[in-house]
């Protein structure tokens, strides 16, 4: 689905929907009730004032009574006055109520997109989600804060309105009520025109963030391509089509409120002309025409007030339908609970019964199991297959492979960013699926190729809301020797960080996330390509910073630079998904397998390191793959 076919509008009411969003007015119902009411008592205060009109005329100023005009002037006074207040309360007590439904909704949007699996994010783009928690949100508020309770004061007033023209004069009302056949034709051309209308200004909206959104980010490529005068000419035609869109829907707008306009006045024109032939003929009072003047001139306001919320509630349907969509999406990811059903986890496997006991050092601390592990993306052959190692307590692993080798798939599994198709993992012993997402994730320390910054300090982006103190965060810089370029901002730790570190270099965020998994003191650290993005100066740095941090750690490197696992204790090569060769560095060499490959075409075209001690063979000329 492509960001502009989610704007697709549905139904123009949905009575599952509504019952749903109504839940959210539950907790404030006697806010409702009271805003209900006061639009309500400002109903009956405004059919009042054609009343009081009628009486002013026909018993005081007919009978040229002073004292009596002054009681309707101060009854009408009175009447103006309760109009503000009731109108006040509504406004206020409504518009209050669509914020709080609003925070609220936004954070269960929030919440649940906390708690759902890290495959969610592969399937949905950010900007789609961005747009569930801010604009669908958004629009949400409008129907609570104007929409829901208000239609209920124009059908009262509606209602009011009928009822008091026709215990008037029915005649009289059914010469007012005459036009309504015109009133509802023009009403449903308009309805169902701007509804396409609205349709399409949504599309061209979406289709203007999206190509915002994708060439904005690009700038430095669409400079360096020279596509400056192309992507005008794209945007020239998007905006345009999103101007005319409007222009049509302004169009229709223009058509429709002139026509109630048009329709009023004719209605308006048929009540003077056989209203004030039942006057001259004194079946009816002057003061009784003049009420149905001013009632007909109310009552065609609310028809065209309805007919404009039919857009807000069709919005609200749509909206309401794609942030359910995203709430009722179950996270597969969850913490255990201890129930005696959950310890079937470890034998669901057929693969598993022939897994032997586990080792003697299986509960120590830092202690990693891979048992037969298959896992596959959703609709997607398998990545990795029948995977077995151990890691041993404090026990330092590098894990090297060619691109697509399922080496970042490993952490994603370890991490239980996703969980296995078949087989299990254990660390410390236990199923990780039979552990608190919590308590299994505090045991890691994790820091990836591509460094995630936030907008804050240097100290809150190494603390994230932990209470480490300023010295815990200062000796965690220094250990990965990011004290001197902290020590160089103008305010040390205390520096801001801009947007995902846009004013620090790739290496100076590189030592950051070093800094941020280090000062956490972990059992177990993660490094997915954490050298691969920083300069050869930096990245020795780094490397003696880790000789002494990896000590009595159990550490898992995946790499693709040799140079930074060739110290490691063991080294696991993966090919095709597959665990081919696993040994030191100098063993594996010594095989002359894949890893001899793929360190032969690291170093073709550099003099070999002191460290290879195996001869390397000639050149593969321009082979670029191994196994």
């Amino acid at each position: 689905m492509t960001s502009q076919d989610e704007e697709v509008l549905g139904k123009a009411y949905d009575a599952r929907l509504m019952r749903r969003l109504l839940g959210y007015l539950r907790p404030y119902k006697m806010l409702a009730a009271g805003a209900l009411g006061a639009l309500i008592g400002g109903s009956a205060l405004q059919l009042a004032q054609p009343y009081l009109m009628k009486v002013a005329i026909d018993r005081y100023i007919a009978q040229r009574d002073l004292s009596g005009l002054n009681l309707i002037a101060l009854g009408f006074l009175g009447i103006l006055i309760g109009s503000f207040v009731f109108e006040f309360l509504q406004t206020y007590i409504l518009q209050y109520v669509g914020q709080r439904i609003m925070f609220d909704m936004r954070m269960q949007i929030y919440g649940h997109l906390q708690r759902v699996d890290i495959q969610y994010y592969d399937r949905n783009p950010v900007g789609r989600l961005m747009t569930r928690v801010t604009t669908d949100v958004d629009v949400l508020n409008d129907l609570f804060a104007a929409g829901v309770v208000s239609v209920f004061g124009d059908v009262f007033t509606l209602l009011g309105i009928m009822v008091v023209l026709l215990t008037m004069s029915w005649k009289l009302a059914l010469v007012a009520f005459s036009v309504l056949p015109l009133i509802v034709f023009v009403t449903q051309w308009f309805r169902r025109n701007v509804r396409e209308s609205y349709r399409g200004v949504r599309l061209w909206i979406a289709k203007i963030n999206a190509f915002l959104q994708e060439n904005i980010s690009g700038m430095a490529t669409v400079q360096l391509f020279r596509r400056e005068a192309e992507n005008f000419a794209r945007f020239d035609a998007i905006d345009r089509g999103h101007r005319d869109a409007n222009i049509l829907s302004i169009f229709y707008y223009a058509v429709f409120y002139p026509a109630i306009e048009v329709t009023s006045a004719l209605a308006l024109a048929l009540i003077i002309w056989y209203g004030g032939g039942q006057v001259l003929a004194g079946v009816l009072t002057l003061g009784s025409l003049v009420a149905f003047i001013q009632y007909s001139q109310r009552f065609f306001r609310p028809i065209s007030d309805i007919s404009e919320k039919f857009n807000l509630l069709q919005a609200a349907m749509a909206s309401s339908e794609r942030i359910f969509t995203l709430l009722d999406t179950p996270a597969t990811i969850v913490s255990w609970q201890p129930a005696a059903a959950s310890r079937q986890l470890v034998t669901r496997d057929p693969l598993l019964a022939t897994i032997g006991p586990l080792p003697a050092d299986s509960c120590q601390p830092g202690h990693i199991l891979f048992d037969h592990v298959w896992f596959a993306y959703s609709g997607v052959d398998f990545v990795l297959r029948d995977v077995s190692f151990e890691v041993k307590p404090g026990q330092r692993v590098g894990v090297v492979g060619a691109t697509g080798a399922g080496k970042s798939t490993l952490i994603n599994l370890l991490m239980r960013f996703y969980d296995v198709s078949r087989g299990r993992i254990l660390v410390d012993g236990v199923d990780i699926r039979e552990m608190e997402l919590g308590r299994l994730r505090a045991l890691f320390s994790l820091v990836l190729q591509d460094v995630q910054l936030f907008s804050g300090t240097i100290a809150t982006n190494i603390r994230l809301g932990s209470t480490l103190s300023d010295d815990d965060i200062r000796r965690a810089a220094d250990a990965v020797h990011a004290g001197a370029f902290i020590d160089r901002l103008p305010n040390g730790l205390a520096s801001e960080v801009g947007e995902r570190g846009a004013n620090l270099s790739v290496g100076q965020k590189q030592l950051l996330s070093f800094a941020r998994a280090l000062a956490f003191d972990p059992r177990i650290l993660i490094l997915d390509e954490a050298t691969s993005s920083v300069d050869t100066e930096t990245e020795l740095l780094i490397r003696d910073a880790l000789k002494v941090l990896m000590a009595g750690r159990t550490t898992i490197a995946v790499a693709h630079r040799l140079s930074t696992i060739q110290d490691m204790d063991r080294i696991m090569v993966f090919h095709k998904g597959e665990l081919r060769e696993s040994g030191a560095h100098q063993e594996l060499l010594g095989q002359r397998g894949l890893y001899y490959r793929l360190y032969q075409l690291q170093y073709k075209d550099q003099e070999a390191p002191e460290t290879a001690t195996v001869p390397l063979p000639p050149r593969l000329g321009e082979r670029r793959q191994f196994g």
